[in-house]
């Protein structure tokens, strides 16, 4: 059986990497905003203790770097398909530490059911990435 050499694409970018980028900056951006105001609400309100701000500065630098590798991998670099299957790596162990409560000092929530849809997202996007042509257009080494 033959693999289908003719991918769809649009602008040069396979539909699976448009998709994949416009759906992590919608997440990317969620996360920036919401880390921004839970910090504010933590600094400027003293809503929470230490813990909510852990939280916090996690949501914001995890939303960050959603933003920074949606950027990269759009623009066709090698780091940014790294920066995707490392966060998305770095999603499995976390929900997985927090579904088994093992982070409840960090301030992380632990939904059963938003943990298990961001670690099934998270191996989507790790199958996604790891498939010869996605790796072969990235210049990626395994």
């Amino acid at each position: 059986m033959k693999k289908s050499k003719n991918n769809v694409s649009f602008k040069g970018r396979y539909l699976g990497i448009l998709f994949l980028v416009i759906v992590q900056f919608i997440i990317g951006f969620i996360h920036a905003i919401f880390g921004v105001v839970l910090l504010s609400s933590n600094f400027l309100l003293d809503f929470s203790p230490m813990i909510s701000a852990v939280y916090s500065f996690y949501t914001l630098i995890y939303g960050s770097l959603t933003l920074v590798f949606t950027y990269l991998v759009w623009m066709n670099k090698r780091l940014g398909w790294m920066g995707y299957v490392g966060l998305s790596i770095f999603v499995i162990v976390v929900d997985t530490l927090a579904v088994l409560g093992v982070t409840n000092f960090l301030g992380i929530p632990a939904p059963i059911f938003a943990g298990s849809v961001e670690i099934t997202y998270s191996l989507l996007i790790i199958i996604y990435l790891i498939q010869d042509h996605i790796i072969s257009k990235y210049q990626i080494k395994l």
